[in-house]
Parts: structure tokens; sequence; C-alpha cells
């Protein structure tokens, strides 16, 4: 029987051990690997196991040790990669039965940069198609659900990621985030997820290289362990044009800052969609805590409704981008993504330049935000986990939406602004569910997000999930 303490570690301490010499790669892998097996046939976050591979990865890794070879800072942490980014060997759908039986010859950068740093890569995580969508389902594997309650939505699209990490299946996770595909996850199932600043964590392949609306970025149970996976992928790259320099940065070191003269502005509605009251209150108690521990706290009306048709004519444009070459298979999408493929041709370049403009009053307003205030904090998202049949909410307090994107506006406002975002836990809805409450900062703020971040998540525990703590318990692990 593998040891079952393994994966209740943080991967900082999974690291820590593998690195002294305590504890081996080996059994860390088959430790996780048996929850995988115990869990994943009910949540289905992990769609593409790659068990003997990380195996084999996981002895080379420790006779390396056992010679004496330096160890790296995630030395035998199993990551799960979301089956967007190629994998050397591992199949690779994009969630897309175009992709069903896909096996990429070279690794993406961001796995990369993980294996550099000694992770193992335990399997890839779903996704809605193409990542297109904030409810992880596809036509290959199917729906992910929420650890916290099975008939429940993990959102998306890094929900394979959120849901794994959070029933202890892997111990970190990469994402991207467009429109808060880190976030919204994160929020849903109780971990922490990250959309560092543009150009922070380079991203590759990709067709549009220039671009800042997309990012990848890093997820984990902890803002810690967040926080060294963001080490480990950061940094410039010849493979990106866009320089976020990261010389003596340690955004680990950063979680521990404090929030003593920290000015914080708190506002519950940016995007004037309407918040879930439970949400709001969760929310609102864990934010304004923050002054018992020294910040500065006010609550603000920050209006940024204005940019909500501007972010949908960018996403137009930046869906067109990337499906160019599929144009002529746009049948043989889910409807979601046809249909935002569709929307997109349909716009004109007035279209376009609108969304431009919008962004840059979202841009100026942040400036002069910044000027007055430290971070901001909002509900991550409107709406607690809704039903995993269900592709979005079709109200928000009892308010019908205007479009079907309309509840993950308090993400995608923030994208347009260009800055660093987290999605922390905060608490518990009445039923038990997790509230992620999102950390916004200045331009390049990394570090001042991850230590707000900290601070959030250290007052408000919100424990394991029910269906990992079920297992954990009847099992006596």
């Amino acid at each position: 029987m593998p040891d079952m303490s393994i994966p209740q570690l943080s991967a900082m301490e999974i690291a820590r051990r593998v690195r002294a010499g305590e504890l081996s790669p080996v059994a860390v892998v088959e430790a996780h690997l048996a929850v995988i097996a115990a869990l994943n046939p009910a949540i289905n976050a992990v769609c593409t196991l790659a068990a003997d591979k990380a195996l084999a990865d996981a002895a080379r890794l420790e006779a390396d040790l056992t010679r004496g070879a330096a160890a790296g800072p995630l030395a035998g942490v199993p990551v799960g990669i979301k089956d967007v980014v190629p994998t050397a060997g591992i199949r690779t759908t994009f969630g897309s039965t175009l992709y069903a039986d896909h096996v990429p010859d070279e690794d993406g950068l961001i796995v990369q940069r993980l294996k550099a740093a000694g992770a193992i890569v335990i399997g890839k995580t779903n996704t809605p198609e193409f990542a297109a969508g904030a409810n992880t389902y596809n036509a290959v594997f199917g729906a992910t659900r929420n650890p916290w309650d099975l008939a429940l939505s993990a959102s998306g699209s890094t929900g394979g990621g959120a849901a794994a990490l959070a029933a202890r299946m892997i111990a970190l996770a990469d994402g991207s985030d467009l429109g808060g595909s880190l976030r919204t996850p994160a929020a849903f199932c109780g971990v922490v997820g990250l959309r560092p600043s543009p150009g922070l964590v380079p991203r590759w392949p990709t067709v549009a290289p220039l671009d800042t609306l997309g990012v990848p970025g890093p997820m984990a149970r902890s803002v810690e362990d967040c926080a060294l996976m963001l080490q480990a992928i950061a940094g410039p790259s010849p493979y990106s044009p866009i320089v976020v320099p990261v010389e003596g940065r340690d955004f680990v070191a950063a979680t521990r800052a404090g929030v003593r003269g920290l000015r914080v502005a708190y506002c519950p509605d940016i995007a004037r969609i309407g918040v879930d009251a439970e949400v709001e209150r969760v929310c609102r108690q864990a934010a304004l805590a923050l002054a018992d521990a020294g910040a500065i706290v006010e609550e603000i009306d920050l209006d940024l409704s204005f940019a909500r048709q501007a972010f949908l004519q960018l996403r137009g444009q930046y869906i067109v981008s990337r499906h160019l070459d599929r144009l002529a298979k746009i049948d043989r999408l889910n409807p979601n993504l046809a249909g935002n493929i569709r929307m997109g041709l349909a716009q004109s370049p007035r279209d376009i330049a609108l969304g431009e403009r919008g962004q840059a009053a979202v841009f100026d307003r942040f400036r002069a935000f910044f000027q007055r205030y430290d971070r901001l904090l909002t509900p991550t998202a409107a709406v607690p986990p809704f039903p995993v049949e269900r592709n979005y909410p079709e109200t928000i307090g009892g308010k019908p939406m205007a479009t079907y994107i309309d509840w993950v506006a308090p993400t995608f406002l923030i994208t347009l602004a260009g800055l660093p975002a987290a999605s922390v836990p905060c608490g518990l809805t009445a039923a038990g569910l997790p509230v992620g409450l999102q950390v916004v900062g200045p331009r390049w703020g990394d570090e001042g997000v991850l230590g707000l971040s900290r601070a959030i998540e250290t007052a408000n525990p919100v424990g394991m999930p029910p269906t990992a703590h079920n297992l954990f318990v009847q099992n006596k692990w």
C-alpha cells in the first residue's frame, strides 16, 4: 500500500523531503496514482493518465539523486498539464474530436520548465474544447465534476486542473487564462489560481506570440505552492518576444510580506451584473477582516461595466486568430466554440477598434485607481458552483444575464487591464461550497498579489473537499 500521507503534503514539502532524501520520488507518484484510481472515475479531472511514464521519470530522478545530482525546486512534485499544452509522448487532444489521438513530439515551454525544475508529469487535465468555455466539458472526455459536490461544475477552462488539485490527485497544475480560466475554476474548487502579468510566463507554442490577453500560469492548493511554481516557470525565453525580467525576484518570499499599512479597496460588483448574496457575504467578511491584520480597507464603487462589450469584441478577434486554420472544420467544433468563431468573423474593423478603445479606458481607470490604493479585492465569481449539466448559470442573484459569458465579467474585466490577479479561497457558503476572492495588483505587481493572497488564505482556511476527505478518513490514510 502506498504511503497515503504523501498526497496531503504541500508541493513545497514534497520537494523539500525529496531533496533531503527523506521521500522517494517513486513513492510520491505511486501515492498520487492511488488517489487518481480512487477518485478520478467520479470526478473526471485527469483525462489522460501517464502512469508508466511518470513512474519511469520518478525512478530516473531517484537514481540521479542517489548519485548526488542536484535536485530542482520542484523535485518529485506530481503535476497535471492542461490538455491544451503539448506534452511529448503523452496524448494531447485540446478537448477536441479533431485531435482525439494526437500525440505531440515536443513539450510546450511551460512543460519544459516544470520538468527542468524536477516536477513529474502525471497526466493531462480536462478542459473545454480548445479551452473555450467556463464549464469543463468536451465531446472526447465528458464533464469534470466538482470534488466539493459531484453534482456541480468545476468551472473552466482549467477545471480539470482545479478539481484534481482539490481532490489531492496532483500537487500542482498548469493552466491558461483569457477571461478567467485560472481564476474561476480555482474559486469553484477551493484552490489558488494566479493570472500572472502578461509575459511573465512565456507561452509556446502559440500562433500569436505578441498577444497579452491570454496568459499561462500556475495553480496550486496554497499561495506558497503557487509562488513556488511561478518561480520555476517565469522568466524571458527565446520563444517569446515579450520580456518581463525576473532577476532578483523571489515570489515565495513575497508571500510572507504581510499586509500592515496596505491600502486595500473592496468592490462587490465591478461588472454591474449582480452578485449572489451568499458569495458576496463571504467575500466582504474576508476583505474587511484584513483590517485586523493592519491593512487599511475601504469599500468603494468601481464601475467597469462599460468595458464588457469591449472584451467580447477583442475575444472574438482572439478566437478567430486561434482557429484560422480550422474554419473549414467549424461544423465539427462544439456549438459554443463554433458560435464564438462565427461571432468573431462577423465583426467589422470598427468593432475591433471599439474593443481596443474600451481596453484603453480600463487601463486608464486602473492607472488612476492604483495612485490611491495598493490592491483591489472583488469576488472572483458572481455565483457559487452551478449544476454540471448547465453550460452557464442562467441568472445571477435572480437577475437574467445579458449574454452567456456575463457571469465571468468580474475576471475578464481584469484581463483587459493587463494586471496580475489571483483567486484565493476566502471561506465557505452555508452549503459548504468554496468561495474565491479575487486579488488584483498593479502592473507587474505579482509579488504584492501573492502577499495579500496568502494573508487571506491564512485567515480563511477551507479545508479538504468531502470526496477527498471521505476517501482519506474511510481508508485511515
